[in-house]
């Protein structure tokens, strides 16, 4: 179903987009000898809401093919592309975990900056995939907007498709193919909000797991099985905490603990943490999240930071800014 609004200078295309649960268990994942995958992942910001001038807000940006696919767009998303080496108007694919406003914050920046030939001009509209109530937000994000819409639209500097948005509001299942790439939705348990998505991301026998904001999740693991590279949650706080607060915040979350848990059934070769919420005076330095993590993982886990780069093929390559490639899975 197709609904169009008009602005007074703006077309703004709206469609819901409704995916069928999949019927089938995820297909093994096979690798030839060989096979090599242009393949990579950078984690833009490894935040959370808590303000931080170290980690940005939760993005994550898979190059795949010659398609750029970002999930989520938290605090400083266009800033952190910048600094990758890309302006927001090459991004034209967008696909939201869920709707909280950490996820969501860095949505303006990278849309209407993007259209602009300072940032990149995006050539066609700007593409949202995310949970019920996507559509919604965009219409009034868009209203929100429209002085500025209006104003860049009769001065000539803005690119009217490159500003339109074409919205999905999702279910499980399979919500993008084309060029060889599958990404599949997957329900998570966020608990304060209803749904939230996990996703994967499929490409030539190579996949990458993007967890979104959960508590331990039998359907995530599940949907994981075989993928190269997951990249979780995390959220810890010390040991003795006796805040209700903080337990309520933990409970919305996953612990190193739980997520060692779900690596040791999942066995990627590499798992990461991304949107690391460390609580209760707890720091970068004293949180040991790798240490936690082994007590019920044996493998690979590296705990990110803004802008490191993941490359995915035969081998997982781990690119930590600033340093040299060195192999971080198995």
């Amino acid at each position: 179903m197709k609904k169009r609004i008009r602005n007074t200078s703006i077309s703004f295309l709206l469609v819901v987009s409704i995916i069928l649960p999949l019927s089938i268990l995820l297909p093994s994942i096979g690798r030839s000898a060989g096979e090599q995958t242009d393949f990579k992942v950078t984690l833009l910001g490894t935040g959370s809401p808590i303000l931080s001038t170290a980690r940005s807000g939760p993005a994550t940006l898979v190059e795949v093919g010659n398609e750029k696919l970002l999930f989520d767009a938290g605090r400083g998303t266009a800033l952190q592309l910048y600094k990758a080496n890309m302006l927001p108007g090459s991004v034209d694919k967008l696909f939201l975990t869920h709707l909280h406003s950490d996820h969501t914050v860095g949505i303006p920046d990278v849309w209407l900056t993007g259209s602009l030939p300072t940032g990149g001009k995006r050539a066609q509209a700007f593409n949202i995939w995310g949970p019920k109530g996507t559509e919604k937000m965009m219409l009034h994000m868009n209203k929100a907007f429209k002085a500025d819409l209006d104003a860049r639209d009769s001065s000539g500097n803005g690119n009217d498709e490159g500003a339109s948005i074409v919205t999905n509001d999702i279910k499980e299942g399979v919500v993008y193919k084309q060029k060889g790439i599958e990404v599949i939705a997957f329900k998570v348990d966020h608990k304060s909000i209803e749904p939230a998505f996990g996703y994967r991301v499929n490409y030539k026998g190579h996949s990458v797991v993007i967890s979104g904001d959960t508590r331990y999740n039998e359907n995530l693991i599940q949907y994981a099985k075989g993928a190269d590279v997951v990249i979780h949650e995390v959220a810890a706080a010390r040991p003795d905490n006796e805040s209700e607060a903080i337990s309520n915040i933990l409970d919305l979350h996953t612990t190193p603990e739980e997520a060692g848990k779900v690596f040791s059934q999942i066995q990627p070769k590499l798992a990461v943490y991304s949107h690391i919420v460390l609580l209760g005076g707890l720091t970068e330095e004293n949180a040991d999240l790798p240490g936690r993590t082994k007590e019920t993982y044996e493998g690979t886990v590296v705990v990110g930071e803004d802008l490191l780069s993941i490359e995915i093929g035969d081998k997982v390559q781990v690119l930590h800014p600033g340093k040299e490639a060195n192999l971080g899975g198995k």
